[in-house]
């Protein structure tokens, strides 16, 4: 085990597309505690929205994948993978010594910028947090990389 992390999991989703009580369940103000799915909560949730709901086509992804890249290059760090879909992303990045909410705060800063200048998204882009994962051994970033390469794009293939 390392003392320092090898690589964070990082995953943001766009606004809207991911509301407390949705039937995948969802996270509360704890992030360790998992909410079981809740209609009215999701119904809730919907008439609070201050936008619209928030799809990113392929133009948009791309902007967003070239916006991570960008910015990992211009700040050192290492994008080992990166996902953009249509309602999240997912990234696994060496940003050794940086606070990993940071770093996802700089990806969705960069991403929304250069968004914004191709006119491909409104005022609100994403939820807010997301999830930071500490990749502590190799294996644990091989996984990972797995996950977001090959799984995300095997779950759409296969409707899950």
């Amino acid at each position: 085990m390392h003392t320092t992390p090898r690589a964070y999991f990082i995953t943001f989703t766009c606004y809207g597309t991911w509301l407390h009580g949705d039937e995948r369940g969802s996270r509360s103000q704890n992030p360790a505690r998992h909410e079981p799915p809740n209609a009215a909560l999701e119904r809730s949730d919907q008439k609070q929205m201050g936008g619209s709901l928030v799809s990113l086509d392929r133009e948009a992804r791309r902007c967003v994948h070239e916006a991570i890249e960008e910015v990992c290059a211009h700040r050192g760090w290492h994008a080992l993978a990166i996902n953009v879909r249509t309602n999240h992303v997912h990234v696994v990045v060496q940003a050794e010594g940086q606070d990993p909410d940071r770093v996802m705060g700089t990806f969705k800063a960069w991403a929304t910028r250069r968004l914004r200048e191709k006119g491909l998204c409104g005022e609100k882009v994403w939820t807010r947090g997301g999830s930071t994962v500490y990749l502590w051994s190799d294996e644990q970033v091989g996984e990972k990389y797995m996950y977001v390469m090959e799984e995300q794009d095997r779950r759409e293939r296969f409707g899950r």
